[in-house]
């Protein structure tokens, strides 16, 4: 939106020794004591880095290992979580003081140094560590692209300790283009899946449940159905009164999660929202006519609030989103085993069926811009843990969400069908 950057994360292992794991191991700790102790000091006091950093700074060096960077840069997370609190905050949403638990630890310019040799040096609460990057045997791996490109430089970067392994999560960025500045369409996308057990799913993992919905109408079709078969005049009237608390009772439901997936598209700073096309939703979903005119209410809405707030609101192609496998691609029947589950047959990745479905919507968007004329192919996936290309780029959330196991890149694969 406001940035002028592209950016990008490439994600891979670290190949270390017991002695620099040991190194790596003490300086997530002490970054996490770091953040915490500027948390503590700047919680309630101030939220913008030029504050926290000169409130806390001291407090940091004295009773962390840290090296001078590294405490600059925990009172920066510090900052930045306390400005994510005051924004949901401002949503009228309840928020508490953060605490640092997740195993990680940001590095920058001054702290990072990369190798053409494809080797990491990394600043720890000694000294520096050197090591060799786990990279892909093929030369086509999709972290090739920024590694080896001039156009692409190292910006803030993330070390997550997993599993007894650690991954470095490589951030680059690039100046965008004319074309890219001037083009929302090509940015950061929501997909959104609709159907009866839940009437709204994203693909950042927000569930709005129908299952109330779908009660209700089925509750209000029954007394419509009673009052029509009475068809004496004080039926008629009561079946309008009926009628008018439905329209109510819906509009509001409608209101209510038009509003959630507009908050969940700002809240990851998405420039698009893209829903299945809904021409035949009610054939699909096997909804009743009641849910037809709720879904089609429901995109309505959304395309209004989002267009206030500058988000763009489309549709796409509904075949196989249900039954293609957002990790994998492969895409059959069996992969349904029930309404609600997805279970690959495949790569034995599973999810909510829905969820799933809500990635693959927004994929097939984001894939749609790789062919277009009119549009960049720049669009990225919005996810929980952060955002992912068709080719694999991953750049993770600053607010570090856990990634889900349907949330790791992948390699592109060849000759994609949608």
């Amino acid at each position: 939106m406001a940035d002028d950057y592209v950016r990008r994360t490439a994600i891979t292992r670290l190949e270390v020794t017991d002695e620099q794991r040991d190194l790596l191991k003490d300086t997530i700790s002490e970054w996490k004591r770091g953040c915490q102790i500027a948390m503590d000091m700047a919680w309630g006091k101030c939220s913008a880095k030029s504050d926290v950093q000169p409130l806390a700074y001291d407090d940091v060096r004295e009773h962390t290992d840290l090296g001078s960077q590294h405490a600059i840069l925990a009172t920066h997370q510090a900052a930045q979580a306390i400005t994510g609190c005051i924004e949901r905050r401002s949503k009228g949403k309840k928020v508490s003081k953060p605490t640092f638990t997740a195993p990680t630890v940001k590095y920058d310019t001054r702290t990072m140094t990369l190798f053409d040799d494809d080797t990491v040096s990394l600043s720890t609460t000694e000294s520096r560590v050197r090591c060799d990057l786990a990279l892909p045997d093929a030369d086509d791996g999709y972290q090739r692209q920024y590694l080896d490109s001039d156009e692409w430089s190292v910006t803030e970067s993330t070390l997550t300790a997993r599993d007894g392994d650690y991954h470095l999560h490589i951030g680059f960025r690039r100046h965008k283009n004319d074309t890219e500045r001037n083009t929302a369409e090509d940015g950061t996308v929501l997909g959104v899946d609709l159907g009866i057990e839940n009437l709204a799913v994203t693909s950042t993992a927000y569930f709005f449940s129908g299952r109330e919905l779908t009660h209700n109408l089925r509750e209000f079709e029954k007394v419509r159905a009673g009052l029509q078969q009475t068809g004496t005049r004080s039926a008629h009237r009561t079946l309008e009164q009926s009628s008018d608390r439905e329209l109510r009772y819906v509009r509001d439901v409608l209101h209510r999660a038009s509003n959630a997936i507009v908050d969940e598209a700002l809240r990851y700073d998405c420039d698009v929202i893209v829903f299945e096309d809904l021409t035949h939703i009610r054939d699909r979903t096997g909804a009743s006519w009641g849910h037809k005119w709720a879904f089609r209410t429901l995109y309505e809405q959304v395309e209004y609030k989002a267009e206030a707030e500058g988000i763009s609101v489309k549709q796409v192609g509904s075949a196989y989103t249900s039954k293609r496998c957002a990790e994998c691609g492969f895409t059959a029947d069996e992969n349904r085993p029930t309404r609600n589950d997805f279970r690959c047959v495949k790569c034995e990745s599973e999810a909510n069926a829905d969820y799933n479905a809500a990635k693959n919507i927004g994929m097939r968007y984001v894939r749609r811009g790789q062919q277009s004329s009119r549009r960049t192919g720049n669009s990225q996936l919005a996810l929980k843990s952060g955002t992912v290309t068709p080719s694999g780029g991953f750049t993770a959330h600053p607010e570090g969400f856990e990634a889900e196991f349907m949330d790791k890149p992948h390699p592109p694969r060849a000759n994609p069908s949608g």
